[in-house]
């Protein structure tokens, strides 16, 4: 009996490991849309076989913020105004809410953008002139849609981080006093970082505090029908190196600045800037959108600067791309999947909700949409294609997560993560014409799915 026990206690050592049973939990949205982010039977762990993707939890890259959107002035009078105290709740929690999409991380725009009822800044002057002593400063415009809201948020999702970033400085510091267009002028950049500084205090009072600040939204660019500004990387570099940087010192904040806010297109751009001898020490990361270019530059910036971190700020879904198939698994591939192997730590839609005719707008996009679009007349709310391709991250991937290694395997795009409770999450998307069947390995596991073509699968388990 004693020689049995033994014999069969060596046979049960040799089996591999990946003969244990376990839940693995998935969720799927196909490209037909017949699946929405709809929870699927648990997979238990089996042999490895076919094409193998492997996770690797041991070899960590970026810690993550999380995913979201912003909360524009118009995502924040509607979901302020067009619903009720029941709707709002209800969105607000689903957005935010450790049931719903758990979105972590937000953005707000410092005075007005495209996305707002009227045009203004926070110290707006007449013609001709000026308030260097910042004695007209006022956030007063904030407090009635966006302050609550993000307060809401906040209530909602305390591990929410908020970006905050300018679409102009104020008029009478451009070269033509006005929002719409011009560049930030020399001579104004003290009283620029002072705007900026006042700002920061002014929301911590309102208990709002900003995790991270860009100076300028799209610095290469300047929009002929809504506020802009062009601050190329000398100015943007000589702003932040001797004004903006030691302003924040000084302040003893904790608000870190990111460069660029702009394409993919210009990498130069951001370079120019971390290369700058009395600018980099102040420059935490590089900010990044999705209107040029490919999301692959953000690599290579990183590996320039390993001490800096990425993120990803604006891209906006439209009725420029209105196929679910299509869209969803661009968003998905770029956004959710490339940013974050590119190595960004937060990964950010525009605006979180528009009404039914794309706005309220006052110049800029006609057609952009929102992650969820609000009735302005019922508050009703339907879920837009973002919705499912950032759910398929922020509801799982928790702030604090960290990025681990998987390979990419048979025309299957993935992007893993490990959560601060031990959990790993794996987000893969099967861009083949055909449904695939692969394998999912790590730490001496395995299990195996079958993806139809252009479906997304997320899936969570226990090492």
């Amino acid at each position: 009996m004693r020689i049995f026990q033994v014999a069969v206690l060596a046979a049960l050592v040799a089996l591999p490991v990946v003969a244990q049973a376990g839940p693995v939990k998935v969720w799927e949205t196909d490209a037909d849309q017949s699946k929405l982010l709809a929870p699927q039977a648990d997979v238990s762990f089996g042999k490895a076989s076919g094409t193998v993707i492997t996770v690797d939890p041991a070899q960590t890259y970026q810690s993550m913020v999380g995913f979201g959107a912003a909360m524009t002035d118009a995502s924040a009078y509607l979901i302020r105004n067009k619903m009720t105290d029941d709707q709002r709740n209800a969105l607000m929690s689903d957005l935010f809410g450790e049931g719903g999409l758990g979105f972590s991380f937000t953005r707000l725009t410092i005075g007005a953008s495209d996305f707002s009822r009227a045009h203004y800044s926070y110290d707006d002057m007449p013609k001709g002139l000026s308030d260097p002593g910042l004695a007209h400063f006022s956030i007063e415009a904030a407090k009635t849609d966006v302050i609550p809201a993000v307060k809401q948020a906040l209530l909602i999702n305390p591990k929410l981080t908020v970006m905050a970033s300018p679409w102009s400085a104020p008029g009478w510091m451009k070269t033509t006093d006005s929002l719409i267009q011009g560049s930030l002028k020399p001579e104004a950049y003290p009283y620029f970082a002072d705007y900026l500084s006042r700002y920061l205090k002014d929301m911590r009072a309102e208990g709002v505090d900003i995790t991270l600040l860009t100076l300028q939204n799209e610095p290469g660019f300047e929009p002929d029908s809504y506020p802009g500004m062009r601050v190329e990387p000398a100015s943007r570099a000589a702003f932040i190196g001797g004004f903006l940087g030691p302003k924040l010192a000084a302040d003893g904040g904790t608000t870190k600045i990111l460069d660029y806010d702009h394409n993919w297109d210009l990498p130069s751009s951001p370079l120019a800037v971390l290369g700058d001898a009395k600018a980099s020490p102040y420059v935490a990361g590089v900010a990044w959108h999705c209107y040029a270019g490919d999301v692959a530059a953000q690599g290579p910036v990183h590996d320039a600067y390993p001490d800096k971190d990425a993120y990803f700020t604006e891209c906006s879904g439209g009725e420029w791309a209105p196929k679910f198939d299509e869209t969803f698994g661009w968003t998905v591939k770029n956004l959710i999947i490339g940013s974050t192997r590119n190595w960004a730590k937060g990964v950010l839609m525009w605006n979180l909700a528009l009404d039914e005719n794309f706005g309220p707008h006052k110049g800029g996009c006609g057609d952009c949409r929102g992650i969820v679009t609000i009735n302005s007349g019922t508050g009703a709310v339907t879920k837009n294609i973002e919705y499912y391709a950032f759910g398929h991250a922020s509801k799982f991937v928790k702030a604090g997560a960290v990025r681990v290694a998987s390979n990419e395997a048979g025309g299957i795009s993935n992007v893993a993560f490990r959560n601060p409770d031990g959990s790993l999450v794996l987000i893969a998307l099967n861009g083949n014409k055909a449904a695939t069947a692969f394998t999912v390995e790590a730490d001496g596991k395995a299990f195996g799915y079958t993806l139809p073509a252009g479906a997304v699968a997320t899936f969570v388990w226990r090492p």
